[in-house]
């Protein structure tokens, strides 16, 4: 059986129900807000460069957008430098009674990751710029440990070899103390490049992390979800990493888009009754989502485990 049960009725999000004009749908935030589910998603405009769309569901699959986008590259100093290109993949964690969105910001610099923070999604306010260049999918613990918060994250370097790292901070703002923690592992699934997805889910057997994975092929590289265990009270231990992906393309548009062969998670919501919801982009192009059962994910990562850092 497939860990992940798609939605039959995927994708979920597309350009179409977008009411500006936009090219695409992706790599989406998404949570839960007084009961009702939110999605913070990506789209490339008209002209290549992305922005930060959002819309709302009742049930986590029928989601309406509204009509103005949430964030677009902000046009005032000191963000304005850093923005000038791009935002894009936003992750949501709550923690301290607020909404924290951490976002991927290009510019001639590189790629910086950019901390905002709401309430309420109505309003939102940049918080701080809390990586230099080049970092990517930062994602935030929504617990603190020892008093600091945790985040994990991917250089976007190949000097170490686009592997997981941890970091702390007393306030959100300056962050140390950074760990590597998990590596790619040569000719598996995940052997070219890997970095977190989803925020971390707390389970009874520790911080469930979804991450994503590329294998490179002779008709480029391949985009797949799989699952590690971190250990409760020190999220830098690993508990195990399961062997096995959870999902990888194969429906129409996860295979053919605006990337070929991609599923990229930026969110997943845990259910009372021991489901989790995950939502994907397909191919960077839409919004997908699917089913799994949170001990089944567990479950691969300590019985069918490899090394963190092999």
């Amino acid at each position: 059986m497939k860990p992940v049960i798609r939605y039959a009725k995927n994708p979920i999000l597309t350009k179409e129900d977008v009411p500006y004009p936009v090219a695409t749908v992706h790599n989406a935030a998404v949570v839960k807000h007084n009961g009702k589910y939110v999605m913070i998603f990506r789209s490339h405009l008209h002209n290549g460069r992305s922005i930060l769309g959002i819309a709302d569901s009742e049930n986590g699959t029928d989601f309406k957008v509204r009509k103005k986008p949430f964030m677009t590259p902000e046009d005032k100093s000191p963000y304005q430098e850093y923005e000038s290109w791009s935002i894009e993949d936003p992750r949501i964690t709550f923690i301290d009674g607020e909404y924290i969105i951490t976002y991927s910001a290009y510019s001639p610099h590189g790629i910086r990751i950019g901390l905002a923070k709401t309430r309420d999604f109505e309003k939102v306010e940049r918080f701080s710029m809390i990586t230099e260049a080049d970092y990517r999918n930062v994602v935030i613990f929504p617990e603190k440990f020892n008093g600091l918060y945790a985040r994990l994250d991917r250089p976007h370097s190949e000097i170490s070899p686009w592997s997981i790292w941890i970091s702390y901070s007393p306030d959100l703002r300056y962050w140390g103390e950074s760990k590597r923690i998990m590596n790619p592992v040569p000719y598996h699934w995940d052997e070219m490049k890997i970095g977190p997805g989803a925020p971390p889910i707390k389970t009874d057997k520790g911080w469930l992390n979804i991450y994503h994975g590329v294998f490179p092929t002779m008709d480029g590289s391949v985009y797949r979800l799989g699952v590690a265990l971190h250990d409760l009270n020190d999220p830098s231990k690993i508990i195990g990493v399961s062997d096995d992906w959870i999902l990888q393309p194969e429906d129409p548009w996860e295979i053919t888009g605006y990337v070929h062969n991609v599923v990229f998670s930026c969110a997943a919501v845990p259910e009372d009754n021991g489901i989790i919801r995950l939502y994907w982009g397909g191919a960077d192009t839409v919004m997908c989502t699917g089913t799994a059962r949170i001990d089944d994910l567990v479950e691969m990562c300590l019985t069918h485990s490899r090394k963190a850092i092999p």
